[in-house]
């Protein structure tokens, strides 16, 4: 496997664990796709994705009150 193939798949890799960890917070998730993330996703990744995905969603919150009580 050349470098290139090794860049692209690590690239596909993050993109698909953003992904899982998204459809995940939406709670909706089919059972052999999630199997199937099981396999492939590194669990370092998905730990760390959703805990900035867990960040992000606080920060909007917190930003979207401010915003309606200032209003």
């Amino acid at each position: 496997m050349t470098q290139e193939e090794k860049d692209l798949t690590k690239r596909l890799s993050i993109g698909r664990t953003i992904s899982a960890v998204a459809w995940s917070f939406l709670g909706v998730r089919a059972n052999a796709e999630h199997a199937e993330d099981m396999k492939r996703l590194n669990p370092f990744y998905v730990i760390l994705v959703g805990i900035v995905a867990c960040l992000l969603l606080v920060v909007g919150l917190m930003v979207l009150v401010k915003f309606i009580v200032l209003q």
